[in-house]
Parts: C-alpha cells; sequence; structure tokens
C-alpha cells in the first residue's frame, strides 16, 4: 500500500472518530440553552442525550454484519451520512420529538466509528502498526470530548447550539463523501447470515465469564460517559458551585486527561503484563481508582479541583484496556461477536445511567433559581457508586476468568 494512502485513510477515519464523540457531548454544552427555550425537564434531558446509547447500541448487530458484507469503507461513508442528516434534523427540530429524532440517527450514523477504524487499519497496514493507530485514533477521537467544555462553551457565545451543529453536520458530510471517493476499497466480503451471528451472541451471553468480564466496565464507562456527556455539568454549577468559566475549564480538563488516560495504559499495559498482571486486573485498578474519585466527591473531601478532575477522566478511561484483555479470556475465533456484546452491554449502560440520573432528580422540586438541591445530585451519583461496587466484587470475584473452547466450536 502507498504510504499517501495509508495516511488518508488514518486521518479520515480518525477525523471521523472525532466527529463521532464530538456528538457524543455536545449536549454537556448546549444543556442550559435547550432547556430554557423547549423546556426540558432533567428526565427528557436525560432521554435526549442518553437516546444517542441506546441508539449506538442496538445498531451494533447489524452494523457488524454490514462491515463484514460491504466493508468499512463503504458502511463508514454511509452511516456518516445518516450522522449528518440527523444532525441537521437536530439542528432544525423545534419540538422534543425532532430532537430525539436526531439523536437517533446521529446515534445509528456512529455505530462502526472505532470498530470500522480496526478493521480498515487490519486490512491496509502490518498488524504491527495495529496498536500504535487505535490507540492515536481513540486519542483523537477523545479529543472531541476536551471541546466540548471550554471550546464550544466561547463557540456559543456567538452562534446559537443549532447553527453549530448544522456547521458539524456539514463536516460529517464532507468526511463521508471524502471516504467514498478518495479511499481505495480493499475489503473481502465475508458470508456470515444474522440469524448466525445472532446465535454466535446468544450463546455469548449465555456465558457467566461474559458478564464477570464486562461488569465493571459496563458500571464505570456508563457513569463517566453519562457524567461527561452532560450530568458532570450541572453536578459542579448546582453542587461546587462552580462559575461557567471553571466548569468549561474542568470539562476540558476532563477529556484532556480522558485521552492521555487511554494513550499511557495502552502503553503501559504490555509492560505491566510482564509483570504477572493481567489486563483484566490492570484495567480493574483504573476503574477502582474512578470509583474511589467518585467518593471523594460526594462526600466533599477537599481535594484541588485540578487533581479531582484529572484524575475523573484518567482513571475514567481505564474500562478501554479491557477490550485487549478479551483476547486472553475468548477463543479468536469469537472475538468480534464478543466486542460486538461488549459494545452492546456498555452503551445500554450509559444510556441507562444517564436516563436514570435525570429520572432521580427530578424526584426532587427544583430550587427558585432553576437549579436541583445538591442532596439530589449526590444521591444520584451514590446511587450508581453503589452499582459500581456490586459489580467490582463481580469482575475481581476470585476465579479463574477463562471459557471452554469448545463450547463456541
Amino acid at each position: 500500500m502507498k504510504e499517501n494512502t495509508g495516511i488518508k485513510i488514518f486521518c479520515l477515519f480518525a477525523a471521523a472518530y472525532f466527529i463521532s464523540n464530538l456528538f457524543r457531548g455536545v449536549n454537556v454544552a448546549f444543556a442550559p440553552f435547550l432547556i430554557e427555550e423547549l423546556q426540558l425537564t432533567a428526565t427528557s434531558l436525560g432521554l435526549l442525550t442518553s437516546i444517542y446509547f441506546i441508539a449506538f447500541a442496538l445498531f451494533q448487530l447489524p452494523a457488524g454484519l454490514a462491515l463484514d458484507k460491504w466493508g468499512p469503507k463503504r458502511t463508514h461513508a454511509f452511516l456518516l451520512c445518516i450522522c449528518a442528516i440527523g444532525g441537521l434534523i437536530y439542528a432544525l427540530a423545534d419540538s422534543f420529538t425532532g430532537l430525539l429524532v436526531g439523536r437517533i440517527l446521529i446515534g445509528i450514523g456512529i455505530a462502526v466509528g472505532l470498530a470500522g477504524s480496526i478493521l480498515i487499519y487490519t486490512q491496509n497496514f502490518p498488524l504491527a502498526r495495529l496498536p500504535m493507530l487505535t490507540g492515536l485514533t481513540v486519542a483523537i477521537g477523545g479529543l472531541g470530548g476536551v471541546v466540548v467544555g471550554a471550546p464550544l462553551t466561547f463557540a456559543l457565545e456567538y452562534f446559537h447550539w443549532s447553527t453549530i451543529t448544522i456547521v458539524i453536520s456539514m463536516v460529517t458530510a464532507v468526511i463521508a463523501v471524502s471516504i467514498w471517493v478518495l479511499l481505495p476499497d480493499t475489503h473481502t466480503s465475508h458470508q456470515l447470515s444474522f440469524k448466525a451471528q445472532c446465535q454466535g451472541t446468544i450463546k455469548i451471553f449465555k456465558t457467566p465469564t461474559f458478564w464477570r468480564w464486562v461488569s465493571l466496565p459496563a458500571a464505570t464507562g456508563g457513569m463517566f460517559y453519562a457524567a461527561h456527556t452532560l450530568w458532570v455539568r450541572h453536578y459542579m454549577a448546582e453542587v461546587l458551585q462552580y462559575s461557567p468559566a471553571e466548569i468549561a475549564g474542568y470539562v476540558s480538563l476532563i477529556g484532556i486527561s480522558m485521552v492521555l488516560g487511554t494513550a499511557s495504559t495502552g502503553l503501559l499495559a504490555r509492560r505491566v503484563e510482564a509483570l504477572g498482571i493481567s489486563l483484566h486486573y490492570f484495567s480493574g485498578i483504573g476503574m477502582l481508582s474512578f470509583m474511589l474519585i467518585q467518593f471523594l466527591l460526594i462526600l466533599e473531601v477537599p481535594v484541588p479541583a485540578v487533581i479531582t478532575w484529572f484524575v475523573f477522566g484518567f482513571a475514567g478511561s481505564s474500562w478501554t484496556v479491557n477490550f485487549a484483555s478479551g483476547a486472553e479470556i475468548f477463543p479468536a475465533h469469537i472475538l468480534g461477536r464478543v466486542t460486538t456484546s461488549y459494545n452492546v452491554v456498555f452503551f445500554s449502560s450509559i444510556f441507562l445511567t444517564q436516563l436514570l440520573i435525570g429520572y432521580i432528580l427530578d424526584m426532587w422540586d427544583k430550587l427558585p433559581n432553576g437549579q436541583y438541591p445538591a442532596i439530589a445530585h449526590m444521591t444520584a451519583w451514590s446511587f450508581f457508586l453503589a452499582i459500581q461496587t456490586i459489580t467490582a466484587i463481580i469482575f475481581f470475584w476470585p476465579r479463574p476468568l477463562k471459557v471452554d473452547p469448545q463450547r463456541f466450536d
């Protein structure tokens, strides 16, 4: 493969993953405007933001089939067009229903962001480069979480949220067309029926080891993304009494530390494994750190805010290492379906966490200033920390984390 073609592939797929992360978190900055213009409740806002994640999760199986049949180039380009259409519907909507439809299409449209990137890299680069390319893609995508902080807040001082959404949608469409026109199609179709993939997925879901493996990442990742893409801004404002400028800065800090956490833990993982610590437990240690920082926030322990939110983002990304540990647990010929199943559970967890936080907040009456009382937020965060604690016990249960390969023959 020509080096120029390789650069195009990486740049376009990394840019698409950046857009997916940007769309994922825009409501953290849009929320005050949506609440004011459409009179949304916390439950409605939680549903509006989290519907993206459930749409993403439910589309994983058909998206996986599309990747196998038509390849990452055509599948990703087509779905990015769906994402762009969803963004335009979202921007032009004048009702909650319109916003909801837009978010659903956006979630479907970026369903193969990382999976498509990994697949096209394996088809066009030496396998030895795959960890580096994947890590760089995730890091670039994570910058989308940085942009939804201070940069997006700054932009909202000059432009309406709908205008910004239209611009993002147009950029998405340009990336989609560029992928379709500029990249070669190197995919070889694989014949795998939807029925066969569903049968394999059902067998995975019936395996207790799978649930041990995915339990804590789903719980901590669900809380991290539910917070970072929406509720952490409200927690900062209504519990910690931060100013708007401080909130924007700390939201960006979370995004930056998440990028650093993803990159550094990926680089350290194999070295730690050489010391006899499995990827499963290495990622678990990071997720326990994320639980600890939540515990300190709930107890209002006086830790410097910069340290608190840096660790929040850095440790919140620890679940990503757990993907690699799947190769140590499951046979190679089912890893694709295992990853798909992982995504279904993981993104469903984000959806439920984001939605239920809004539901818990609505159990309290708003204060005269339109905010929710601090106890409402602390109750919601405590509830989900308790769930993470239960899943941590399951995750670290002292039994070998292996499956019988013959079960999946």
